[in-house]
């Protein structure tokens, strides 16, 4: 990281710096693997491994929604930290004694001090915990999903989703690096830019790269071929929380998510579909981001709103085709002890 005006965030898919006023993210994450065969010393093995994902974060959340579309919950346990952590860590203040139950600690940076006592880096979510030693093995957020989607195919549910279609995979991969860059990053661009210069430029590009998803969904009903894919999985995240969040707190106002009917409709159908809406919790997702980013929001206040009832409503994008699932089957109910607020409700006083 630079050492010029950084500003630290350890929360969500790395650390970043304001450098020139522009907003970059560090990148620079554990890359050891799972893998079915084990080549970097971790094999997968169902109930070793704890996947630590705060439903605040939209990195994390990616994560939740994979593991619970391939069905993963016998083969990978989840720990959920709360939506807001200070200077050091993320923090298990939701579980009973503020400990995680399985790993028994109270900050995930305790997880990645037993892999590095001297890990000099942002404590990130999502992370993925080896339960026999309690270290961290990766929080590399992009490659975690992937790898669930392919090495630990031999988990799945019956009827789990092919989340990296072959036959579309290197349109998919283009799109994922476009998301990614110009959207789920561009908000981040937007809320922390330094100078007005840095800002305008972040600004620009984020709503271009909307713009052009606007187009993209006028005749499809997914991002890439009929079915949903790893894409639609990391655009839903930054949507889900672009008015409730990124539209006022990081200064993406140009019109609001419920303003552009291609994506409004995309993002409803998602929201949903088992597996999407159901991780959701927009309680969390306020209070991290108005509490955590206080030079943002010194006055540490949560908004009361948006109004959350338009994310139940018909949506019509059934009228495009599609098979949200292709040959495979919806996710079962969400299991005991990983159930959302039903009705999305506003934060409470």
């Amino acid at each position: 990281m630079s050492e010029q005006n950084e500003h630290p965030e350890h929360s969500q898919g790395g650390t970043y710096s304001v450098k020139g006023k522009e907003f970059t993210r560090d990148t620079r994450y554990i890359t050891t693997r799972i893998t079915a065969d084990g080549r970097d010393g971790f094999a997968v093995e169902p109930g070793r491994y704890r996947l630590v994902a705060a439903r605040a974060c939209p990195w994390a959340n990616r994560a939740i929604i994979v593991r619970r579309l391939l069905g993963l919950e016998d083969a990978l346990s989840l720990g959920l930290p709360g939506p807001t952590h200070d200077a050091r860590s993320w923090t298990f203040d939701l579980d009973p004694g503020g400990r995680d139950p399985v790993l028994g600690i109270e900050r995930l940076q305790e997880a990645y001090f037993a892999r590095d006592p001297e890990y000099p880096r942002g404590i990130t979510v999502p992370a993925l915990v080896d339960t026999t030693t309690g270290a961290v093995v990766t929080n590399d957020f992009a490659q975690i999903t992937l790898d669930l989607s392919t090495e630990w195919r031999e988990h799945h549910r019956e009827g789990a989703p092919d989340l990296l279609p072959a036959e579309h995979r290197e349109e998919l991969d283009a799109v994922v690096r476009r998301v990614f860059t110009e959207v789920n990053n561009g908000v981040y661009r937007c809320g922390f830019a330094g100078g007005q210069e840095a800002y305008d430029d972040a600004y620009g590009r984020l709503w271009t790269a909307l713009d052009w998803l606007e187009e993209r969904l006028a005749d499809r009903r997914y991002l890439v071929g009929d079915t949903i894919t790893e894409a639609d999985v990391r655009l839903f995240t930054t949507l889900v929380r672009f008015d409730p969040v990124y539209h006022g707190h990081f200064k993406c106002n140009r019109n609001k998510l419920a303003e552009m009917p291609n994506l409004w409709g995309y993002a409803r159908d998602l929201f949903q579909t088992p597996g999407f809406g159901d991780t959701v919790d927009f309680d969390q997702i306020k209070k991290h981001y108005y509490v955590v980013h206080q030079d943002i929001n010194p006055s540490g206040i949560v908004p009361r709103g948006p109004e959350l009832s338009g994310w139940v409503t018909p949506h019509g994008r059934e009228a495009l085709g599609g098979r949200p699932f292709g040959d495979g089957t919806p996710p079962g109910p969400v299991r005991e002890g990983e159930r959302v607020d039903p009705d999305h409700t506003p934060l409470r006083a």
